[in-house]
């Protein structure tokens, strides 16, 4: 089973785009927080960064309630692929392909229009995953 569920807060707004078929794409990132104890003791928080992909009818969601700094809750596989650079070099892409997403941020705090709203993808968004390396 392949199945990952993060709770965190957007590193940066998202950007949507298109593939050369008209699917929509949104792609963004979140920071998920965890607290670890040191040797000496001492609390402390680390943060982990993923990389989220949205499509279709939840790409266009994704790209018109969130901003950066919201807190969300995402739901979707761990995805890697491998892709082909500007410059020819090989590299791997570790994305998270959510297929649910839900605002945690009050709506009193988000300049967003909405919020504690829960989103679901009606496909796997396979879609044309070379036409977007990150």
């Amino acid at each position: 089973m392949n199945k990952i569920m993060l709770i965190g807060n957007l590193g940066r707004d998202p950007e949507m785009s298109y593939t050369t078929s008209g699917t929509p794409v949104t792609k963004f990132t979140i920071a998920v927080n965890r607290r670890t104890k040191g040797t000496d003791g001492e609390w402390k928080t680390e943060t982990d960064w993923f990389n989220i992909v949205a499509w279709n009818n939840l790409a266009e969601t994704c790209s018109k309630y969130l901003q950066k700094g919201n807190k969300i809750f995402v739901e979707g596989r761990l995805s890697q692929r491998k892709y082909t650079d500007r410059s020819n070099v090989e590299r791997t892409a570790v994305e998270v392909i959510i297929n649910d997403m839900e605002m945690l941020t009050p709506k009193s705090q988000s300049t967003a229009p909405a919020s504690s709203e829960s989103f679901t993808s009606e496909d796997d968004g396979l879609g044309d995953l070379d036409d977007h390396p990150f």
